[in-house]
């Protein structure tokens, strides 16, 4: 008797006869407005007591404890958002008065030298010949 017989191998699946595969659709938006009407609408799910829709590509909570919290996290991150823009105009803002500050106190220190430099040369010119 051989160790390996072929009564434990296991049927061979049948090959179907018309293969439906998303590859040979069309999935067009004109092929999808013709079959599905022109307003297809909001893709909503219930599952229990919670409800989503699907917008742009997420499912969104509409009802129920999480959805309360969907709604406040998106809140909150809508506020983070024009914070982190309000600190970055800040930051920029500063920047432009310290190179301001910069300069100004640069050309005080020119004007201070030329200054000095003038006095020295009038306190020279004033001296009497001996």
């Amino acid at each position: 008797m051989p160790l390996f017989s072929s009564k434990f191998s296991p049927k061979k699946t049948p090959i179907r006869k018309a293969s439906v595969s998303l590859a040979n659709k069309d999935l067009s938006p004109k092929r999808l407005e013709k079959e599905l009407g022109p307003d297809i609408g909001e893709i909503r799910i219930c599952l229990g007591e919670q409800q989503a829709v699907f917008d742009h590509g997420m499912w969104i909570p509409e009802s129920g404890q999480i959805g309360g919290t969907f709604k406040e996290n998106e809140s909150l991150k809508k506020d983070l958002r024009k914070l982190e823009e309000e600190n970055n105009l800040l930051k920029i803002k500063l920047e432009v008065l310290l190179d301001m500050l910069t300069q100004t106190t640069a050309e005080a220190n020119l004007d201070k030298e030329e200054l000095e430099a003038l006095k020295s040369r009038m306190s020279h010119d004033k001296r009497p010949a001996s």
